[in-house]
């Protein structure tokens, strides 16, 4: 990943950069691995993770009827 820095505003170089960041999921990926997570925990919190997933996209395709 490569940010570059436009005349010396480099404020505006870390926000981008953290969005990008965000919009990765690196920052959820260091803060799920901060502590162990029993492989039960995981497979639950995956799950729940998918049904979110299906209900934004049940919502969304409702919206666009």
């Amino acid at each position: 990943m490569e940010i570059t820095v436009h005349d010396n505003n480099v404020e505006k170089a870390i926000k981008l950069l953290k969005r990008k960041l965000t919009k990765e999921g690196i920052f959820r990926q260091l803060k799920e691995r901060r502590w162990y997570e029993k492989p039960s925990d995981c497979k639950r919190r995956k799950q729940r993770q998918s049904l979110r997933r299906q209900r934004r996209q049940i919502v969304r395709s409702r919206n666009h009827i």
